[in-house]
């Protein structure tokens, strides 16, 4: 294994590291942590996660017994589709992936573990569900306060309430702040009425004023500041504190507001047969060329994305709306769907890689080359709402993708009309033919369509890179 292959994110924990060889995804597990590792699977506590679907499987590869080698095992994980992270989720899909992390604490200390840390990166979504990644996140139980109580606070409590009590966008302080929310910051930031609920007033008022206490001793320890006081603490009072917090997240509500994006469908300018041509359309080129993967940017409530879904492909569907995201979530949720993941997305602001060397957390386009992309509805909001040029727009979708199902909306459609009401056009070279001679430095266009009943044209693209 070349040191190279090691992913960038994965440095942090001396128990083992996770790396990739021949495109395949492996983790290495210390000497250091044979103990815990092998109590992790002698208990039955692995088997129990895996049957529940709470953690992904492994394949034990090898192991060197050698006490002079500190590699103890190589394990082959379940691969993931694809890797989010938590300020792309919606509400629910940061407080499911809560109540995953706090029912895997409850179900270790049954078996006699307990996680060792509560990072919400170690929560990906498969098949539509939070899943577990981390399989060294666990240690043998002792007397001593839960560890990860306070990073668990920082990295799904305090953001989940400030979305709810404050501000849905607060979820982006995920983003600057990537080991969670500082908890002072949050107790500033939360409305005083959340001081009278015992529970808020617990985990985060009074945790937040406990941290800023050991933070001005000397004495303090990074510890001594989550553990909030307490010394030793039993089996069921850890369960109790789990069932507590189980408990505070569920009752955390947010209930989005119908939007311009979140209700973009009910008040959409195609007739019902454009709609039909448009979803026949999207459907006859998916065809054409079978992808494997599919980004859909700008899905909305992924109405779209769904016809690749439907055909077996697994799926991303972006989206700057909070709401749209929650709402798509919430129907994958409902209807079990296997092949879909939504995520919040500013595609004039894509996630950027973040974190330590700028390597911890990876941009957007760094984490996959999907097969297709499909911009539906897009364009007009990029070239004129944000004022990106059309060859930009071109070159983005370049280099991102192998095909591309992309809708050109014209001056004379009602929603582009819309977008000029308010602002002088300044846009002289949004037209047909600029759009395709653009698009053409950089992608062969292999099919146009207009949509009936509109001005609208819908093209398939394939990158000349791979021409």
């Amino acid at each position: 294994m070349k040191n190279n292959n090691r992913i960038s994110s994965s440095y942090k924990d001396p128990s083992g590291f996770v790396y990739t060889e021949n495109n395949e995804i492996f983790r290495r597990v210390n000497k250091c942590y044979k103990p815990d590792y092998d109590l992790l699977i002698q208990s039955g506590l692995y088997d129990s996660l895996v049957q529940k679907g709470l953690i992904v499987s492994h394949q034990e590869i090898s192991t060197d017994e050698n006490p002079e080698n500190p590699m103890y095992k190589i394990l082959k994980p379940t691969m993931i589709d694809f890797v989010s992270y938590p300020y792309e989720w919606s509400f629910s899909m940061l407080k499911d992936a809560a109540l995953l992390t706090l029912r895997i604490q409850k179900e270790s200390l049954n078996f006699g573990m307990s996680l060792k840390d509560a990072s919400a990166y170690n929560v990906q979504f498969q098949n539509g569900k939070p899943v577990f990644i981390d399989t060294l996140s666990f240690e043998k139980n002792n007397d001593k306060p839960w560890v990860a109580y306070g990073q668990f606070c920082r990295h799904f409590l305090a953001p989940l309430l400030l979305m709810s009590e404050c501000d849905i966008r607060l979820q982006s302080l995920l983003k600057n702040y990537i080991d969670g929310v500082p908890l002072d910051l949050a107790s500033r930031l939360l409305p005083l009425k959340t001081r009278l609920n015992f529970g808020i007033m617990m985990h985060i008022h009074l945790h937040a004023a406990m941290q800023s206490k050991y933070e001005d001793s000397s004495k303090a320890t990074n510890n001594a500041v989550d553990k909030v006081g307490q010394s030793s603490l039993s089996v069921q009072q850890k369960i109790a504190i789990t069932e507590n917090l189980i408990a505070l997240v569920n009752s955390i509500k947010w209930e989005p507001q119908n939007t311009e994006w979140g209700d973009y469908y009910s008040f959409t300018n195609y007739s019902d047969d454009a709609m039909k041509n448009k979803a026949a359309l999207v459907s006859e080129f998916v065809d054409r060329i079978t992808p494997s993967t599919c980004w859909d940017m700008g899905a909305n409530n992924g109405y779209f994305t769904r016809i690749a879904v439907n055909k077996g492909i697994k799926s991303a569907a972006f989206d700057i709306d909070p709401v749209a995201v929650e709402k798509n979530y919430m129907y994958i949720k409902k209807e079990n769907e296997l092949n879909l993941l939504p995520l919040l997305m500013d595609l004039t602001n894509p996630s950027p890689s973040i974190g330590w060397n700028c390597e911890e957390r990876d941009s957007l386009v760094c984490r996959q080359t999907p097969d297709l992309v499909m911009a539906l509805a897009l364009i007009h909001h990029l070239a004129i709402s944000n004022n990106v040029p059309l060859l930009k727009i071109a070159e983005f979708f370049a280099g991102i993708c192998k095909f591309l199902i992309i809708e050109f909306v014209p001056k004379s459609d009602s929603k582009v009309k819309l977008l000029l009401s308010t602002r002088e056009d300044i846009f002289a070279e949004y037209d047909v033919a600029n759009f395709e001679k653009y698009f053409s430095t950089c992608f062969s266009i292999l099919e146009k369509q207009q949509i009936k009943d509109s001005d609208r044209i819908l093209y398939l693209m394939k990158n000349i890179k791979y021409c």
